[in-house]
């Protein structure tokens, strides 16, 4: 029980003194892996559709894909543009619409 006291006192005495540059490195860093934790989701959320459906193409909206991972949709929007990087998606005629590559 002591022990966790003070690794938790520790804790916070460091971000206390932590400097703005390194807490804002340490926030973009958490985003980073927020926006690759979500591309992960929606990679596996385009496995699972066309695993229920086999035959077709999966194509989902940002706003529909934000609402259903409960995710903003500018976030979602910059994970896709991550998987589009990755060539796991690619963007659909329709403007906001995208076609997982599965």
């Amino acid at each position: 029980m002591a022990i966790a006291g003070t690794v938790g006192i520790v804790v916070m005495c460091r971000r206390c003194l932590e400097t703005d540059k390194a807490r804002a490195e340490r926030a973009q860093r958490m985003k980073e892996k927020e926006i690759r934790a979500l591309a992960d989701r929606i990679a596996s959320y385009g496995r699972t559709v066309h695993r229920r459906y086999p035959t077709g193409d999966v194509v989902v909206g940002e706003n529909d894909l934000a609402a259903q991972l409960r995710k903003r949709p500018d976030i979602v929007g910059t994970a896709l543009n991550l998987l589009l990087g990755e060539q796991k998606v690619q963007k659909a005629p329709l403007n906001g619409y995208w076609k997982l590559n599965v």
